[in-house]
C-alpha cells in the first residue's frame, strides 16, 4: 500500500478510537510518514484532555489543538438557526455543520505544513466521510485524501480495539460500553450496540448515558422560565443578560439540560443510502430554535414565513449532505439574512420534563395587531368587507360547480 510520495500526512485527530490506531497504521503503511495531528476545539470538553500526550505517544510528530468555537457557533450554527432547519423534522444537525470548520481549518494547516495528503477516521457507511471531503475538495482541490475505513483490515470496531490494545494504545472505552459518539458544544450524538436496533428503547436512565442532561423523568418537579433577546434572529440575551455567541450555547445547554429538553430518538436517512438510528442530545439548541421560530410567528408576513419554512427543507438537506460551501447554501442564507431583518425581541419560554411551552413572545416589529385580531369591537375592520372577498376568492369553485365539474 506504500505510497512513496506521501512523506508528511495531516490527520483529522479526535482521540476515539478510529483516530488513535490511525496514526500507527499511517506510518506503517506509509513509509513512517511525518503524521500531524490536528483536533478543531468546537466544544467537546474534557475529550481533549491529555490529547497532545496521547497524539505523541502513538507517534504523531506533533498535535494542532484550534479553538474552533466562536466561528462555529457565529457561522454556521446561527444561520442554520436562523434558517429554521431541521433535518427530517428531528435532527438539529450537530455533526453536520462542525465538519464543515473543522475541515477548513485542517487545509489551512495542512498547506502551512506543507503536507501531501489528509487523513480522516471516517467509515465508508458514514455521513462524515462526505461532508469532510467536500469541504478539503472547496479549498484544496487537488489534496490526496487518506480514508482508511476503505481500505484496511479492520472490519469492526472490536477488531479495532484489538489493535489499540496490542499497541499499548490507551482508550476511554471497552467493549461494553463501545457507543460511537460525537459531542461539540452543540450536541452529543450517539450510535451502536443495544440502539441498533430501533425496537429497544434507549436506556436514558442509566448511569453515563446520557452526559449533556437527564431525562425528562429525572427532571425538576418545577417548570423553569427562560427569556431569550434576539436582534435581527440573532440570540443575545438570557434571561436579560447580554451574552456572547459561545456563552448562550453553554448557558442554554445547562439549563436546558437539568430539565429534560432536546432528547432525541431518529431512524435517519443518511447520505449513502442506508437507515441509521441514533440518540441526540441537543439541550440548548432545541431551546434557542423553539425560541426563534416563537419570534419569527409574530415578526414575519405570511408568505415569506411558508416559504421559508419550504426552504428549510433544503437547507437542513445541503447541511446534512456536506455541501456547506456551495452557492446555494449561501443564496439561502442571503435570502434568510434578508428574512431576519426585523426578527428581533424577546420569547419566554417554561421549560418542564422534556417540554418547552410558550409563555410569551414581545417584539417592537411585531405584525401582529391586536385591535385588527380582537373578537371584541372594533373600529378598524369591517366585517362586511369579507363578504365581497369570499365571493371573489371563491369564483373559481362557483364556476366549476356551475360547469358540473365537482365531484
Amino acid at each position: 500500500m506504500a505510497d512513496n510520495k506521501i512523506k508528511k500526512v495531516v490527520l483529522a485527530y479526535s482521540g476515539g478510537l478510529d483516530t488513535s490506531i490511525i496514526i500507527p497504521w499511517l506510518k506503517e503503511n506509509y513509509d513512517g510518514c511525518e503524521v500531524i495531528a490536528v483536533s478543531g476545539n468546537v466544544g467537546q470538553g474534557t475529550e481533549l484532555d491529555g490529547l497532545e500526550e496521547k497524539a505523541i505517544a502513538t507517534g504523531a510528530s506533533k498535535l494542532y489543538i484550534e479553538d474552533l468555537n466562536k466561528e462555529f457557533v457565529e457561522e454556521y450554527v446561527f444561520p442554520t438557526v436562523k434558517a429554521g432547519a431541521v433535518y427530517e423534522g428531528k435532527y438539529l444537525l450537530g455533526t453536520s455543520f462542525a465538519r464543515p470548520v473543522i475541515a477548513k481549518r485542517i487545509v489551512e494547516i495542512a498547506k502551512a505544513e506543507g503536507a501531501d495528503a489528509i487523513c480522516h477516521g471516517c467509515t465508508g457507511k458514514g455521513n462524515d466521510q462526505v461532508r469532510f471531503e467536500l469541504a478539503i475538495k472547496a479549498y484544496a482541490p487537488d489534496m490526496k485524501i487518506i480514508a482508511p475505513w476503505r481500505t484496511w483490515e479492520f472490519k469492526s470496531r472490536e477488531e479495532e480495539i484489538a489493535y489499540a490494545e496490542k499497541k499499548g494504545i490507551p482508550l476511554k472505552i471497552n467493549r461494553e460500553t463501545n457507543y460511537s459518539k460525537d459531542k461539540n458544544l452543540w450536541h452529543l450524538s450517539h450510535e451502536g450496540l443495544d440502539l441498533e436496533d430501533p425496537a429497544n428503547e434507549p436506556m436514558y436512565n442509566k448511569e453515563g448515558f446520557l452526559e449533556m442532561g437527564v431525562s425528562p423523568e429525572q427532571a425538576p418537579d418545577k417548570p423553569e422560565y427562560v427569556t431569550i433577546h434576539f436582534e435581527k434572529g440573532i440570540p443575545t440575551q438570557i434571561n436579560g443578560e447580554d451574552t456572547e455567541s459561545v456563552a448562550i450555547i453553554e448557558k442554554l445547554n445547562e439549563i436546558g439540560g437539568r430539565n429534560g429538553i432536546g432528547i432525541t430518538d431518529i431512524v435517519e436517512n443518511r447520505l449513502v443510502g442506508m437507515k441509521a438510528r441514533g440518540v441526540y442530545e441537543t439541550p440548548g439548541g432545541t431551546i434557542l430554535y423553539a425560541a426563534h421560530n416563537k419570534l419569527e410567528e409574530i415578526c414575519l408576513d405570511k408568505d415569506t414565513l411558508h416559504y421559508k419554512k419550504n426552504l428549510a427543507n433544503t437547507f437542513a438537506d445541503l447541511v446534512y449532505d456536506g455541501k456547506w460551501y456551495t452557492p446555494l447554501r449561501e443564496a439561502m442564507s442571503a435570502f434568510v439574512d434578508s428574512t431576519q431583518e426585523y426578527v428581533t425581541g424577546d420569547v419566554k419560554l417554561k421549560l418542564y420534563k422534556g417540554n418547552i411551552i410558550d409563555a410569551g413572545v414581545t417584539s417592537p416589529y411585531s405584525l401582529y395587531d391586536e385591535e385588527i385580531a380582537t373578537f371584541d369591537e372594533d373600529e378598524v375592520y369591517d366585517q362586511n368587507d369579507s363578504a365581497g372577498f369570499i365571493n371573489l376568492f371563491g369564483l373559481p369553485i362557483k364556476v366549476r360547480a356551475k360547469k358540473g365539474l365537482i365531484k
